[in-house]
């Protein structure tokens, strides 16, 4: 499809021992438009080969997000530094996360994301932003993290109601959480900025071995 741009996720080929600067060099020799996750060190880099950097991480740790009211002044500040940021770069989304649960009801820790993208979604708006609550996997990976579901996200992004405001679909982390993969993003598409992709199980390049 023509208006699908490919990204590579430098940080999961770091961690496998390749350096920033090689896995940004390779996506570019095997034909990738853009990168993200890279360190803002490696923008330069990326930019001289005519990448595309997709997403810049707006906040950080994901588990302490913004479903915590009390963490809310300091991701505040982060994700209008990472728009602004973002904006001046080029990059059009941001990456944000909901945070893990707590002994408070889930409709508060939901109002509580609301109420911050709704703060945030006006100066996305105004720089043409996109800002993305990422979905993970309570399973495996993220324990205790409250956007694991793809129907969790749709109500936070529904409530919020901007067109700057979307989840990013992770297929990895939905493969393990909820499956019906092709029917959900059919029926959540207006929902979706960004995706992630990886099989299940190892989070491997798609292929027979994966489901």
């Amino acid at each position: 499809m023509s208006n699908v741009i490919q990204s590579v996720c430098v940080g999961c080929f770091t961690k496998d021992g390749l350096s920033g600067e090689q896995v940004v060099r390779e996506s570019k020799a095997i034909g990738y438009q853009a990168v993200e996750s890279l360190g803002e060190e490696l923008w330069p880099l990326a930019k001289s080969l005519d990448l595309k950097i997709s997403m810049l991480c707006g906040h950080w740790p994901l588990w302490e997000g913004m479903n915590h009211p009390k963490f809310h002044s300091i991701i505040e500040k982060s994700m209008l530094d990472s728009i602004e940021k973002a904006a001046k770069n080029g990059i059009p989304d941001v990456l944000c996360f909901s945070g893990n649960r707590d002994q408070r009801t889930q409709e508060e820790r939901v109002q509580a994301c609301v109420e911050l993208l709704k703060k945030l979604a006006g100066p996305a708006e105004k720089k043409g932003v996109t800002l993305c609550l990422e979905l993970l996997n309570s399973k495996v990976d993220h324990p205790d993290y409250e956007c694991d579901h793809t129907s969790w996200g749709i109500e936070v992004i529904k409530r919020v109601g901007s067109p700057r405001v979307k989840l990013l679909y992770d297929i990895y982390h939905m493969q393990i959480m909820e499956g019906d993969l092709i029917r959900t993003i059919k029926d959540s598409i207006q929902c979706i900025g960004h995706f992630h992709t990886a099989g299940v199980p190892g989070r491997h390049e798609v292929d027979e071995s994966q489901e």
